[in-house]
């Protein structure tokens, strides 16, 4: 990315549409209702040949100090730090309104270059109409169609003196398998954001008292010990009874596909309500999608009886659970950063299981050992035979066996072998897949060969 572009505006002119537009998918949420961006976004932004970071902001509000309004126009404003050039966005066909202009006001003072466009300019009558936002005082408007694509070519020309024309692109990211893809999930007002912060260094990520502040799945790129991660912090999951307005059905359904584009999750729990059957429902979805775990136990300093609380949350896993057994229970304080650097060791042990492959002698060692020890059961008077098997793949470990008829082999016994497998090679937190296949006699076959 050769320069930084900020997308800044009152609320519900079209800068998330924009963002959409300029990255090529639809990362951010979008709605009619006005200040569905709350935090900052970061995506990958193409224009023709230039490629850009784009930040989406939150709408621009006149507010007072200490209100949610005033916390997200920081937001707002660290964007603006940050950028090489800014887009000011205006609605054409509503018109400028004081908001426009009191924030024209405030950006025609910052040091970072402005090019003013006006959105929704769709045709000849809209095209005259954005001529007004002249009034403001930042050079001519660039008149566009976020949402149908007019008016790139003028932005192009706009934001092509801004190309650093580095050929040194470097081979950054070629090694290894990427960042560890971490998505901070869990129930409304649980602190995922405020341990995003903490984790980062920063307040990076909007926080306070009201439940559901965060509403987008907000992805950010930082490294830990030399170890790339791309953390996603979204939007608190409520109950489906609970999930009532449009704008929050969008939420969950973001976060949902977080839940499935993550490599691990971090289930985010209010350690004072403790563990509640949404949670539970979230952490047997992501087992679902076939994800690591991690339990982040949050406000734990406000916890009274600790050994209590740790050991009913302990409890309820072990019954309510038991696919995901040995699941890692991180306790921390993200507001005071109290045993916060405990988590991502835990998060980098988990993700080293859930790539974990085992070699196919040692697993056929493990599969006829466990057999002598506990034969499966005879079904209407004939033996079941295990043969053989393999792991077929990692992320998460999947293994096979072959066995004489598979379709008679009871639940119960592939529980003992998907426990077995989780204690012999190391896989708590983890789903672990058991596939069962045919083979009349693979030996015979072997002997054909």
């Amino acid at each position: 990315m050769s320069f930084i572009v900020a997308i800044v505006g009152r609320p519900n002119v079209g800068k998330s549409t924009l963002f959409n537009r300029l990255v090529g998918k639809k990362l951010a949420l979008v709605d009619d209702t006005p200040g569905v961006t709350r935090d900052r976004r970061y995506g990958e932004g193409r224009l023709g040949p230039l490629e850009f970071q784009v930040i989406d902001t939150a709408g621009l509000e006149d507010a007072a100090p200490d209100t949610l309004e005033a916390r997200m126009r920081q937001q707002t404003e660290a964007a603006l730090a940050e950028a090489d050039v800014a887009l000011f966005m205006v609605d054409a066909r509503s018109g400028l309104t004081p908001i426009d202009r009191h924030f024209a006001t405030w950006l025609r003072k910052s040091p970072t270059p402005i090019v003013l466009v006006a959105n929704k300019a769709e045709g000849r009558q809209g095209e005259n109409a954005a001529m007004e936002a002249y009034a403001l005082g930042l050079g001519e408007p660039l008149a566009i169609s976020a949402e149908h694509g007019d008016g790139l070519s003028a932005l192009y020309d706009a934001l092509a003196p801004f190309a650093k024309l580095d050929e040194e692109v470097g081979d950054e990211g070629a090694e290894g398998d990427g960042p560890i893809q971490l998505a901070i999930v869990g129930r409304p007002n649980a602190g995922k954001s405020t341990l995003v912060n903490r984790l980062l260094g920063e307040e990076r990520m909007l926080t306070g008292p009201e439940p559901g502040l965060t509403r987008d799945s907000i992805s950010v790129e930082w490294t830990y010990k030399g170890q790339p991660f791309r953390l996603v912090d979204t939007a608190g999951m409520r109950r489906k009874s609970r999930v009532e307005a449009k704008l929050e059905k969008l939420s969950v359904a973001e976060t949902l596909r977080s839940v499935r584009l993550a490599q691990v999750v971090a289930l985010v729990i209010d350690g004072v309500q403790g563990l509640d059957k949404q949670d539970l429902t979230i952490a047997d979805h992501v087992e679902q999608e076939g994800r690591a775990l991690v339990i982040v136990v949050n406000k734990w300093d406000a916890v009274d009886d600790r050994a209590k609380a740790l050991q009913e949350i302990e409890d309820r896993l072990s019954i309510s659970l038991q696919q995901l057994k040995g699941v890692p229970v991180v306790t921390l304080s993200a507001l005071t950063g109290r045993h916060a650097d405990r988590l991502l060791p835990e998060v980098m042990k988990v993700y080293e299981r859930w790539n974990r492959r085992v070699k196919t002698a040692t697993f056929n060692k493990w599969l006829e050992g466990i057999t002598e020890r506990h034969p499966p059961p005879a079904v209407h008077g004939r033996r079941l035979r295990l043969r053989y098997g393999a792991q077929l793949k990692a992320r998460p470990p999947t293994f096979a066996i072959f066995v004489s008829r598979p379709a008679e082999l009871p639940d119960s016994y592939q529980r003992y072998l998907v426990n077995s497998l989780r204690e012999t090679f190391d896989l708590p937190g983890v789903p672990v897949r058991l596939v069962l296949r045919k083979s009349e006699n693979p030996y015979a076959d072997n002997d054909e060969k």
